[in-house]
């Protein structure tokens, strides 16, 4: 594992004005692309084909190190707090942890007292998938939380660090673009009160779960509307729902009859939580999450991490743990 011993925010890295527009015009065709087909610019057929062409697994780290794994869960709860004040739509959060997550396959961050490093991190991330999702987003002193205020241009040279780590690439298929497609076919005549947003609170539920993670946004898709229309379907039932989808196109059945199986454990262990008296993580809407850390999954990600060193003494002394300011 490669270790980086300067700056989190190393001069190279603060590209000039010319470049990032470059780098913006080289993605806007990409951007173009995606938004032909999430607005209506090909029938459903198409624009499943499409997305089924497209969409990639999410690639997320496996620690070894269970402060990094706590400090993981904690990140996404902010996430998920900050964008429900914030009036943020659930794919907007959702996305924050895929950056979050892609990130984190490739640097490390120790855990020397470096929580504000996570939280600095987490408040990036948001912020781009708001700029890149959403119609209106707020000043970045609103991404700021009691217990770490950092200054706005702390911030954006977060945001650069995470652009150039993730190489730019910022528009992703994600689980909630299939929704619409499942719920009219597995919903048919007998669609669940609120069935699509309910769908949506599942999907951003799994955000905390490596096994349910790492699936296809299809497999994860599909398996959410499965499970909001009933938590009690056998495997025969589930198969025969998924063929009769499946008809025109190739899904990935044994992933999503999995990926079902893995809500009903999630379901399962809140349930367990709650009749004990125990307060669970509240990381979504619903309070629908697995509490062990993601470093139970058995899934190993084969991107080599780079080791993020905070240097304090430096140019960020001024922000570590910044509590209580203004």
């Amino acid at each position: 594992m490669e270790k980086i011993q300067s700056l989190c925010f190393p001069t190279g890295l603060l590209l000039c004005e010319e470049n990032v527009v470059a780098c913006l015009e080289d993605k806007g065709r990409e951007i173009e692309e995606f938004n032909w087909v999430s607005d209506g610019g090909c029938d459903d057929d198409e624009y499943i084909k499409t997305l089924l062409d497209k969409e990639i697994a999410c690639v997320v780290p496996q620690f070894q190190d269970s402060w990094i794994a706590r400090a993981r869960l904690d990140a996404i709860q902010y996430i998920i707090k900050k964008s429900e004040v914030l009036g943020f739509r659930l794919q907007t959060a959702y996305v924050s942890v895929t950056y979050l997550d892609r990130f984190l396959s490739r640097k490390s961050i120790d855990g020397d007292d470096n929580s504000w490093a996570m939280r600095l991190l987490s408040m990036a991330c948001l912020s781009l998938a708001a700029k890149m999702d959403e119609v209106s987003v707020p000043p970045l002193s609103n991404f700021c939380v009691d217990d770490y205020n950092f200054e706005s241009q702390v911030i954006q040279r977060m945001e650069l660090l995470v652009l150039n780590e993730l190489g730019w690439k910022m528009k992703s298929i994600t689980p909630f673009l299939f929704v619409d497609f499942f719920a009219k076919k597995i919903f048919a005549n007998t669609p669940p009160r609120n069935g699509v947003s309910r769908v949506e609170e599942v999907i951003l539920s799994a955000t905390g779960d490596a096994k349910i993670l790492c699936l296809k946004p299809s497999v994860i898709a599909a398996a959410a509307t499965l499970f909001v229309l009933d938590r009690g379907f056998t495997r025969d039932a589930l198969q025969f729902k998924i063929g009769h989808v499946a008809s025109s196109h190739s899904f990935d059945t044994e992933n999503i009859v999995s990926c079902y199986y893995l809500f009903q454990e999630m379901e399962f262990e809140r349930s367990n939580i709650t009749s004990k008296g125990i307060e669970s993580p509240c990381l979504s809407p619903i309070q629908f999450q697995k509490v062990e850390p993601c470093a139970s999954s058995s899934i190993i990600t084969s991107a080599k991490r780079k080791r993020l060193v905070f240097n304090l003494s430096d140019q960020f002394e001024d922000v570590h743990d910044k509590k209580g300011k203004s």
